[in-house]
């Protein structure tokens, strides 16, 4: 049992940048980070620092000719050693106090509140997140810290069964083993903390892969959980490039799971591979994949359009769409659409682009190719609707583009199908309720969903029919919070895994039942109730 007890969970608060105490601190912050760009870090495999003749270039997307960092580029042979690595240092963390695990976590969630503003810094400069998107990446990951540490005091030790005459038992959960954590890098540090730190706590030893986008934010969860005590070997920071590396990691007989957030395509990829068993494998390997969505907010014709208008703007451009929660699809009744296009286009125009360090309310995409890919689908929104705003890019530095709305968009059109994961927003209009839950459904992904309606009845026939692992009601369909609203989705959006819930640890479990036979207690005999009187009576 553990010599103490942690007090209930709370989610963090997010900083005020308003004040200028806050805004003083974050920009000092980031001055302090820019003065140590472009330094070279190590693959970590145990307890080695290893460079590479190779390197992965992190940029700053805002200004791509600065260096966030060198990191070393992984091989095939450093990714079997560090899955050797992680492998022997399995047989001791399995058996490693749970308890103990959990106090680890606590300890970096601690760290993560002490360097949070340069974890921010870093996001800001690494992936072009203003500071409250930043801030927030880094309070989810703080909450997911503590969440999860308070999980594992709950499925720790024995867990009771029903009784059963003449034996004793129990069950328990055990680690599964060597895991390979993939990362994305639109949630940076917080995704990247929640499923790292998850695979950690319940015992197993993981190999962390971040994306070849982000790094630095691998970097320091790794240099925070090193502080934390976390023995050399159960996380091993190995960075390197998708495609032949990846799929070496996923393919090895040693590899007992994977964790994966990313698009559908990779998702779909790990676990084709996954399912494939290697010679000298023992397993049936576990994939949990959460893999983007298609998400749509429905507007009644009884809805505040006012309200609804700036749920749809900041679901839909908050960092810039680059959110498998953002809404890309706005669904509105024919009543109110004329009012909604208008509202959100000027919203939309009202928005400031510019430098994240400035804290500009829109920034850049994370990369060039994100950028082509993006300006390809306005092209191809030209064609299927009516461009109401933005539509190209801006500034001459950076992988900027306005945000876009096009308006009259078919519910089978490509953009009103397709995930772009960038700043587009289709708005859809419906003749009525049916049509609109429809049109809702109308995707191959399930991941979040909103809608904005007073009237009652179809607010809950909303809450039956409309098919998705998190629905909002009368507020946008983005900002999850960790142990409130549990994060997955249905379909072709992964394999539901609720990040941030109480079950999602198990996904990181085995459970075994220990019974054993023992000899029967003979029954005490008593005396009836007429022969108790009866002596009472003598």
């Amino acid at each position: 049992m553990p010599a103490k007890r942690l007090s209930n969970f709370r989610n963090e608060t997010y900083k005020d940048f308003s004040l200028p105490k806050e805004k003083a601190a974050m920009e000092n912050a980031i001055k302090q980070a820019r003065a140590t760009l472009g330094r070279e870090y190590p693959l970590l495999i145990g307890s080695e620092k290893i460079k590479t003749n190779d390197l992965i270039i992190s940029r700053n997307p805002a200004h791509p000719t600065e260096i966030i960092g060198k990191f070393g580029k992984g091989t095939i042979g450093l990714a079997q050693r560090s899955l050797d690595t992680a492998a022997k240092t399995f047989e001791m963390w399995r058996t490693f106090d749970p308890y103990q695990r959990a106090d680890i976590l606590v300890r970096a969630a601690a760290i993560t509140r002490r360097r949070r503003y340069e974890i921010n810094a870093w996001m800001i400069l690494e992936v072009g997140k203003n500071y409250l998107e930043a801030d927030a990446d880094t309070a989810e990951a703080i909450d997911f810290l503590e969440f999860y540490a308070r999980e594992m005091y709950r499925l720790a030790g024995p867990q009771p069964v029903h009784k059963n005459q003449g034996e004793v038992g129990y069950l328990e959960y055990l680690p599964l083993g060597v895991g390979v954590i993939v990362p994305p890098w639109n949630f940076p540090f917080a995704i990247l903390v929640g499923i790292a730190s998850a695979a950690i706590v319940t015992g197993n030893t993981i190999v962390l892969k971040p994306s070849s986008d982000s790094p630095m934010m691998g970097w320091l969860f790794a240099e925070i959980m090193n502080e934390a005590g976390l023995p050399d070997g159960v996380l091993n920071f190995f960075t390197a490039p998708g495609g032949e590396i990846g799929d070496y990691l996923v393919k090895s007989p040693i590899t007992r799971f994977i964790s994966f957030t990313g698009s559908k395509e990779i998702g779909l990829r790990i676990t084709q591979l996954a399912a494939t068993p290697e010679k000298g494998q023992r397993w049936i390997k576990r994939v949990v994949a959460e893999m983007g969505g298609k998400d749509g907010i429905v507007v009644a014709k009884d809805a505040d359009v006012e309200i609804a208008s700036q749920g749809i703007v900041a679901a839909a451009f908050g960092f810039q769409g680059q959110k498998c929660s953002a809404c890309s699809r706005a669904i509105v009744e024919r009543p109110v659409y004329d009012k909604v296009v208008e509202r959100v286009k000027e919203l939309v125009d009202a928005l400031e682009i510019g430098d994240p360090r400035d804290n500009k309310a829109i920034g850049p995409v994370v990369n060039q190719r994100a950028q082509e890919k993006i300006l390809e689908y306005i092209k191809i929104g030209k064609s299927e609707g009516r461009l109401i705003s933005g539509g190209a890019t801006f500034g001459k530095e950076g992988y900027y583009i306005k945000p876009t709305v096009f308006a009259d968009i078919d519910p089978n059109a490509r953009l009103a199908q397709e995930e772009i994961f960038g700043p587009i927003l289709a708005i859809i209009p419906v003749k009525d309720f049916d049509e609109a839950l429809k049109v809702a459904n109308n995707t191959e992904y399930g991941l979040t969903g909103a809608i904005y309606v007073k009237n009652r009845a179809k607010l809950e026939r909303a809450a039956k029919e409309f098919f998705v692992g998190n629905l909002y009601i009368n507020r946008k369909c983005t900002g999850a919070l960790v142990g409130v609203h549990p994060f997955g989705g249905f379909n072709m959006s992964g394999t539901d895994s609720k990040a941030g819930g109480r079950d999602y640890l198990h996904l990181f479990l085995q459970a075994r039942v220990v019974a054993e036979k023992v000899k029967d207690v003979p029954k005490k005999k008593r005396r009836g109730k007429k022969k108790r009187v009866a002596a009472k009576a003598e």
